[in-house]
């Protein structure tokens, strides 16, 4: 967005913040603290009307875009998806924390590493952990694919069925809804609608959500899935894929599971309106990563990392326009956390891109390792025009024969072609047995990087200007790109044989009033509160001494990210 908008915008949420103060743990009166939610869809590339794309309508998400600010130079970490969630729930690179390999704690047998998780510093939380901390109700609907296990203080609901209005009166609220209808996996055969994904239509209706089929991977038949769009539609193929029948279906299904998307998210953006929150909320819509066909997903291009974002701010400030600042995933904890009236912790790498005045970046960065059994290592770099690539494994080619991906059609029409010479010389780069060491890429003539211009005197400056970036993240993050998985490994465990383990939390009373703590550096603790003729309760976050009846039980247990949870520790309090 030009300045002065920005300026707009910024102006008005600093007002909102100030007039709205700060929400304090326990405070009954009426907050006015913003609402957020994160709209969350997956394996999808900026392919809608708001960002110039006419194939398909998607009302809902252009309305946000009409009513909010859409910002065009947004870009994962990864171009998979839990390590780029784990860089939004963390606020911090996934490379810097042991959460880059894709699927850490699965892959054993191809691998022969044992499961982990990533770690970051013991004064690291999830973003939800200091949004609850600070009196947000937090939900999560309902994915926690982080490469590590969420702690039990960071939702006050996660699952299918987690929704907004199970909160107490007058909460403030955080909400991320997962739309996984895009998700590369909706391109397999037999083609059909995951029938999970309906329960956004009736989101707050515990019950029937309950009767559901709860396994993704059931689906509607595909004569009884809804066609948004004609299946004869012609569409702008990507050079990088060839011209077939079958390509053209999975694009097709592409953008069909688009247009459902699109309706499930109007369906909630409805019941935000039916509850009288819409204007009072802060909406974030984004994807995880860019597209889900192959030479997309898991590529550190562009095709792989860039991600459409759209923001409505409270009533609709900013209105209709457009923000070309560089934004990185690492920087939407610190934005919302400045949103919500809050400070940036020091260890976030990411900055605040709303109020941030002229403090826009110059870079963004991004990289990939291993993916299910196959590993290579990548670095990336990119200004507004150039992005510049690091292979760290010259001597094998970009393709990895992932099992999952061999899935979808389009991969196996690849491979068929590849086999029977079909496939241009555009289309068989991705196959090229080798690597070069470093790639420069002019993206704005060059959108697909296809043309490599490492070698290219006349880009000489360029190419050692973002290599010399490239050094200093590297170093300022901590990130060791040729360390090998077992060593990082060694390295997240302290030279321990296995996950380490949260200490149990003590717990001491004085009165009714209990104090709970633990051992280990950067646990937080949950609790619940049983009385004698009450269901389980769910777990609380504790910050402070707490008020426990008498005769009642108290369960506490401790967890710090990346460790394994604590044993749950019982307390009586005295009748």
């Amino acid at each position: 967005m030009h300045n002065i908008a920005r300026i707009c915008v910024t102006t008005a949420i600093l007002i909102a913040v100030l007039a709205f103060g700060s929400v304090c743990h326990g405070d009954t009166r009426q907050s006015m603290t913003p609402n957020i939610v994160w709209i969350v869809v997956e394996d999808m590339s900026p392919i809608i009307p708001a960002y110039g794309d006419k194939t398909i309508s998607t009302p809902a998400i252009s309305s946000l875009a009409a009513e909010g600010v859409t910002y065009t130079n947004v870009y994962s970490t990864s171009g998979v998806c839990a390590p780029s969630r784990a860089a939004l729930a963390l606020g911090m690179y996934p490379s810097a924390v042991g959460a880059n390999h894709m699927r850490t704690t699965s892959h054993t047998d191809e691998t022969g590493l044992p499961r982990y998780e990533a770690v970051p510093p013991p004064e690291a939380r999830m973003l939800s952990q200091y949004l609850r901390a600070q009196g947000y109700y937090t939900t999560n609907n309902y994915k926690t694919d982080y490469q590590f296990t969420a702690p039990k203080t960071a939702w006050d609901e996660s699952g299918v069925a987690a929704h907004w209005r199970n909160r107490p009166e007058n909460s403030p609220f955080f909400a991320v809804i997962n739309f996984t209808t895009t998700h590369e996996s909706g391109l397999f055969e037999p083609y059909g609608f995951r029938e999970i994904e309906s329960r956004h239509y009736f989101s707050d209706d515990a019950d029937r959500i309950a009767e559901l089929p709860q396994h993704h991977s059931v689906k509607t038949a595909e004569s009884e899935t809804a066609v948004h769009i004609p299946k004869d539609r012609a569409f702008d193929i990507p050079p990088y894929l060839p011209d077939t029948k079958v390509v053209r279906r999975d694009m097709w299904k592409m953008y069909n599971n688009l247009a459902e998307t699109d309706r499930q998210i109007g369906a909630v953006l409805q019941q935000l309106k039916d509850d009288g929150l819409y204007n009072d909320t802060i909406i974030f819509f984004y994807s995880d990563h860019g597209g889900p066909l192959p030479r997309q997903k898991r590529l550190i291009y562009d095709s792989g990392l860039k991600v459409p974002l759209i923001i409505r701010f409270p009533d609709a400030e900013g209105a209709g326009t457009v923000d070309d600042q560089l934004v990185s995933f690492v920087d939407f904890a610190p934005t919302t956390l400045k949103l919500a009236g809050m400070s940036v912790p020091e260890h976030m790498h990411g900055q605040d891109f709303v109020q941030n005045g002229d403090q826009q970046r110059d870079y963004v960065h991004a990289a990939a390792d291993r993916f299910d059994g196959f590993t290579d290592t990548i670095r990336a770099v990119r200004d507004k025009r150039f992005k510049y690539i690091r292979n760290y494994r010259p001597g094998q080619g970009y393709y990895l024969p992932v099992a999952y991906r061999e899935k979808i059609p389009t991969m196996l029409e690849l491979l068929r072609l590849k086999e029977a010479g079909g496939l241009n010389e555009i289309q068989m780069q991705w196959f090229r047995a080798t690597k070069s060491r470093e790639e420069l890429f002019d993206t704005s003539s060059d959108p697909h990087e296809l043309n490599d211009l490492a070698a290219d005197p006349e880009y000489a400056d360029t190419l050692d200007r973002l290599s010399a970036e490239m050094d200093s993240w590297l170093t300022g993050i901590d990130d060791a790109p040729i360390t090998p998985e077992r060593e990082l490994i060694d390295k997240l465990w302290q030279g321990r044989a296995s996950q380490p383990q949260t200490s149990a939390p003590k717990v001491s009373s004085a009165g009714e009033l209990v104090t709970i703590s633990s051992e280990t550096s950067g646990a937080s603790i949950a609790y619940k509160i049983i009385g004698e003729a009450e269901e389980e309760a769910s777990w609380q976050l504790f910050q402070e001494p707490i008020a426990v009846p008498p005769g009642a039980i108290l369960k506490v247990l401790a967890h710090r990210i990346g460790y394994r949870e604590s044993e749950i520790v019982t307390h009586t309090a005295a009748p």
